[in-house]
């Protein structure tokens, strides 16, 4: 294991760096976090550590599969944050990465955990625990089969609103799940509904993609999964966090543990809004975006909706460092 400490100290002087982003469900991939755990100690530790913590080798499914065990969700979200936490540490422990230095964090659904994870808001052990009973209880929400996602391209939200207030005199739920870009929402509701407004979009000659998911996440329809967490999330230690975390339900910045633990219950059925997160993040003059977790999903979303702005995604010791040359520029 090669140290990168003593050679990285401009790690210090990182006013220019702005916001780090975690990704959420739809990121995984088997084998993610791979070339971390194999150089770094401090991996091997919290992969070990959420295998106790869940009673079984999460770090296996990680690293070798199977594909089909990794994507159910109570397995996925406490795989993505294990890995984006994972490398948050390589960057704090092994580059010097400064976290005084650090003004905004965003994540993506499940990433905000990671979020409080990564600013000591929340413990490590905690956020697996919740984000393993949030998976199990989104799953048992909704029969498998019965709700449906579709991301719609191409419009603006507000466009999107109208189209739905339109269908709202219909039975069923059909609702803006994730605001993510600009030309890129996620609808979510029953299957008929979500099919019924496909219909619509398909007559006015709209495009929109049916997306493989296991409950109709982020509507109205999470609420009883929203009520199991109610108690758990309630009963858990929240701290104060070391940066501000830009939340997905209000797209503001919140530092009082009560109101974090309310706002994570509201999200399990809100919108996410992660379009205006980013632009409030941007309208503070921050440019550097930085996904930290497997994919490259968030960076890309915010390459469709702010214009003028630097973008990063670390999954490799290549990516540190080719972040370590841009901003040295």
């Amino acid at each position: 294991m090669k140290n990168y400490s003593n050679t990285n100290n401009y790690w210090l002087n990182l006013y220019k760096m702005s916001a780090l982003l975690f990704p959420g469900q739809g990121s995984q991939a088997v084998g993610m976090g791979s070339e971390f755990y194999d150089n770094f100690s401090i991996v091997k530790k919290i992969f070990k550590q959420a295998d106790e913590k869940l009673n079984y080798s999460i770090s296996k499914m990680i690293l070798e599969g199977p594909e089909d065990q990794l994507t159910l969700t109570k397995n996925t979200q406490p795989a993505i944050l294990t890995v984006s936490y994972s490398i948050f540490k390589v960057l704090k422990d092994e580059f010097n990465f400064d976290l005084k230095s650090l003004k905004y964090s965003a994540g993506h659904s499940l990433g905000e955990y990671s979020a409080l994870v990564c600013s000591e808001a929340l413990d490590f052990n905690d956020a697996l625990y919740l984000l393993h009973e949030r998976g199990k209880a989104m799953q048992q929400a909704v029969s498998i089969g019965q709700g449906s996602m579709v991301a719609v391209l191409g419009l603006k939200t507000s466009e999107i609103s109208d189209l739905l207030d339109l269908n709202r005199d219909k039975k069923g739920v059909c609702e803006i799940a994730n605001d993510n870009a600009d030309g890129q929402v996620i609808i979510s509701g029953d299957k008929e509904s979500v099919q019924s407004f496909q219909l619509t979009l398909k007559e006015k000659k709209i495009k929109s993609i049916p997306l493989k998911v296991s409950a109709p996440f982020h509507c109205s329809l999470m609420k009883p999964a929203a009520e199991i967490m109610k108690e758990k999330i309630n009963s858990t230690k929240f701290n104060n966090p070391s940066f501000k975390i830009i939340n997905n339900v209000t797209a503001k910045s919140e530092d009082n543990p009560e109101n974090i633990k309310k706002l994570l219950i509201d999200q399990i059925f809100s919108t996410v809004k992660w379009r205006d997160s980013m632009i409030n993040i941007s309208k503070s003059g921050e440019k550097n975006f930085i996904e930290i977790g497997p994919g490259k999903v968030l960076i890309n979303m915010v390459k469709r909706t702010i214009k003028d702005v630097n973008c990063f995604s670390i999954n490799s010791i290549a990516d540190i460092k080719n972040l370590l040359n841009e901003l040295k520029k």
